[in-house]
């Protein structure tokens, strides 16, 4: 037994300090005997209003991890997963697999990222051509379609909300999403993907799928699929899309 209420496993979360989705998305799929310890990347500004903004806003991520895999260690977890996508998709396929294996050389523990979870999500879907939209501005969406590139993906759009700041993510509304959804959709996409683990999407994806009749892969959804079967955990789980009720 891990502990009392995380008999099965204990993940370790790390995300911004900006960040409130992520761990309410986990705990919403509310999973018998999985418990979530969070680690907080510490990002004193906030601000993603350009590419340049937005590479400072990574630049405060690179600083702060270690700190947070520090504390999210003290919990003995037998996961790590990446809370936050940007940086996981950064440097393509390559750029990924370098900050899974620092991740596990620091911690010792396997890892998941949004990144290899994403590519896990579309292969067990059978999809190949893409529509992608994220929260972010340009410079990261270049490293999210390199990434998908690389790894053997066609991505027929890819586009950003351009937040003005890490926590305007939080705030953008399912109407906001769903024109997003729209604008970026065609027959050549087989799945929708969404990037940026601050959206509050993982119920809207769930209700598009039934709409549009494709996977659409909210990230929180993948990253948490992925960390309980890599994990040799199969609970089904309605109301966060395909990939965690059918697979």
């Amino acid at each position: 037994m891990t502990n009392a209420v995380g008999h099965r496993a204990v993940f370790g979360v790390i995300v911004p300090s900006t960040n409130t989705v992520v761990e309410h998305d986990y705990w919403r799929a509310a999973i018998p005997g999985i418990a979530y310890r969070a680690g907080s990347m510490y990002i004193p500004n906030p601000v993603m209003g350009d590419d340049k903004d937005f590479q400072g806003l990574l630049g405060q991520i690179r600083a702060s991890i270690d700190t947070a895999v520090r504390d999210a260690l003290t919990a003995e977890p037998d996961r790590m997963v990446m809370g936050m996508s940007a940086e996981t998709f950064w440097g393509g396929v390559q750029g990924n697999a370098a900050f899974e294996q620092r991740l596990h050389d620091r911690t010792g523990l396997p890892v998941t990222t949004g990144a290899s979870s994403c590519r896990a999500a579309l292969r067990e879907l059978g999809c190949r051509r893409i529509a992608v939209f994220s929260p972010y501005q340009p410079i990261a969406d270049r490293e999210v379609g390199r990434y998908f590139t690389e790894a053997g993906f066609e991505v027929t759009a890819i586009t950003g909300l351009r937040c003005p700041t890490a926590m305007d993510i939080a705030r953008v509304p399912d109407d906001r999403l769903r024109a997003m959804v729209a604008e970026i959709d065609s027959a050549d996409a087989e799945a929708i993907v969404q990037v940026g683990t601050n959206l509050s999407f993982v119920a809207l994806a769930d209700r598009l799928e039934a709409e549009l009749g494709k996977p659409v892969i909210a990230i929180n959804s993948a990253t948490l699929w992925h960390a309980l079967r890599e994990h040799g955990i199969h609970d089904r789980i309605e109301g966060a899309g395909q990939l965690l009720r059918e697979h």
